[in-house]
This record gives C-alpha cells, structure tokens and sequence, in this order.
C-alpha cells in the first residue's frame, strides 16, 4: 500500500493561502485609502486661503518654527506628485512651499502675526474682553461660532483688506511711475525739437546773412534813385 503524504501537510498550506489573499486585500484596500486621502488633503490646499500660510499648512499660529517645519515636510511628502495621483498635486505642492517660505520668512511671519492680533483684539473687543484675554479663559470658551473660527474670519477680512490696499499701492505707483516716464519722454522730446530748431536755424545761418546783404543793398539804391528825383 502507497505511502500517503501527512495529512498536516495540505492543513497546513490552506490557511497559509488564505492568510496571504488577506494580506493582499489590506494592502489594496490601504492603497486606495491613502489615495484618496491624499487627493483629499490635495484639495484642502486648493481650498486654503492663500493669503494665510497658517490656513494652508494647517497649523495653528502659536505653532512654533519647528512645529511648521515638521507639520510641512509631512504633509509634503504626503501630497507629493510622484506619489498623489490628483491632477492639481503639482499646483497644491506650489502652494505648500510658498507657505511654508513665507513662514520661515522672520519679517513676513511678523507681518502676518501683527495682523492676526489685531483680529484678535477686534473679537475680544467685540465680546467685552480685555485684549489680554489669553485662549485659554473660560469666557472664550463654548463660543459659536468658536474662538478659532471667528479669528480666521476676521484674519481673513483684514488680510483681504491689506492685500487690496497693497494692490492699490501698486497700482498707484506704476501710475505715478508713468507719468514721470511720459514726463522724462516730453522733456527728451522737447529738448530734440530745440536741438533740431537750432541745428537748422545755423544750417541756414548764410541764406539769411544773403538774405539781408541783399535787402539792405535794394533799400539804398532806392534812397539814391529819390535823391535824384529830389534835385532834378
């Protein structure tokens, strides 16, 4: 009678098979998770207001330097278009980075913080508070819409509002600066008229000396002829 195999063997292979056609379907369904939770942070970007790098990072302002640095590497790497299928990663990726400068920028995070504050003194001022009203004060809490909501409102109003006048700056100043440059324009034509006028009163400097010697020789010869006429 035939040897049979160890009836253990074919146990053991079977959930073996199993557990990896398991193992598949988590990384699978993994994948697609992180995929959409990529395009997901993608479009969270696209919808950040871009005149606030904190909006955009998604990090809140009291985060310190490092915190921002930390907070932007991860979402990064997170979005990166080698790794983010959405068409508009590159353009989210843009936009992460240009945030993330700015904040590093000592002098424009400044800036920026001066104008939240302001914000912030407007809400407390709004709810009776003293300015120095830390986030952390009972009354702020419980408040609807929330602390950290109306002071992104009012960030973004008066960030709004800061960007139009800059552009307004702008606009002002390219105007001015064409005027001086249509000004300097005039002045160069004016002064190639008079160099031109000159240039052609001395080109005909000899026609006009001609010009006189032969008026001025006509007036005496006639004065002679009405002498004569006199004594005859």
């Amino acid at each position: 009678m035939p040897e049979q195999p160890p009836a253990s063997t074919s146990t053991s292979k079977a959930p073996a098979k199993n557990d990896t056609t398991d193992v598949d379907i988590e990384k699978l369904l993994s994948r697609e998770a992180s995929a959409f939770q990529r395009e997901v942070e993608v479009e969270r970007i696209l919808k950040a207001f871009k005149l606030n790098p904190y909006d955009v990072i998604d990090v809140d302002e009291t985060a310190t330097p490092e915190e921002v640095k930390k907070k932007y590497k991860q979402t990064s790497l997170f979005i990166h278009p080698d790794k983010c299928p959405h068409e508009r990663a590159p353009e989210a990726f843009d936009l992460l980075k240009k945030a993330e400068l700015e904040l590093s920028d000592k002098a424009k995070r400044e800036e920026l913080d001066a104008v939240i504050n302001q914000a912030r003194n407007l809400i407390l001022k709004s709810l009776d508070l003293p300015v120095s009203t830390p986030p952390s004060d009972p009354k702020l809490q419980g408040l609807s819409p929330t602390f950290k909501v109306r002071l992104r409102a009012k960030s973004k109003e008066l960030l709004i509002e800061e960007e139009l006048r800059r552009r307004k700056a702008i606009k002002l100043n390219l105007a001015n600066e064409g005027l001086e440059a249509r000004k300097k324009e005039e002045e160069v034509a004016s002064k190639k008229r008079k160099a031109e006028e000159e240039q052609a009163w001395e080109a005909n400097r000899d026609q006009r000396i001609d010009s006189w010697r032969s008026f001025s020789n006509n007036g005496s010869k006639k004065k002679k002829k009405q002498k004569i006429a006199i004594l005859g």
